[in-house]
């Protein structure tokens, strides 16, 4: 399988983020804005956590919250679990599985590339699993 550099080589550059102090509900919207399930949490530069629809769920509708009051700082997942461009997909796959989170941030450094979700990689194992498959009945015919 691909290494993770190869998922977003492709993609827009920008990073969805938002700080500590937005609100959950200006964080909600830029996910329904840019059509994504979580955004990293930077503060003066610094990945700081990652926030998503699953940490809103959990910690603001089901505990009766209020989203417009209650700030990104109090919901979002501060022990933020990342890979490298280099990261195999499999490996990410099974860092997910472990884990059981949805989302990985890229990180070059200190730097983040990128934030590559669970369909990043289903949809990269799906294709190499076409590709084989493409590739046999080929054999096989010839």
């Amino acid at each position: 399988m691909k290494p993770v550099q190869d998922l977003i080589k492709g993609r827009d550059s920008t990073v969805f983020q938002v700080n500590p102090s937005t609100t959950v509900f200006e964080a909600l919207k830029l996910l329904a804005e840019h059509e994504v399930g979580a955004m990293v949490v930077m503060d003066q530069g610094k990945l700081v956590g990652v926030v998503s629809e699953r940490d809103y769920t959990r910690k603001v509708a089901l505990q009766g919250k209020n989203s417009k009051e209650t700030k990104v700082a109090e919901i979002m997942t501060r022990a933020v679990i990342t890979v490298t461009p280099a990261t195999g997909t499999l490996a990410c796959m099974a860092l997910m599985s472990q884990k059981k989170i949805r989302h990985l941030p890229v990180l070059d450094g200190s730097a983040v590339l990128g934030m590559i979700s669970i369909r990043d990689i289903m949809n990269d194992i799906i294709a190499g699993h076409e590709k084989t498959i493409s590739e046999l009945t080929s054999y096989i015919n010839s």
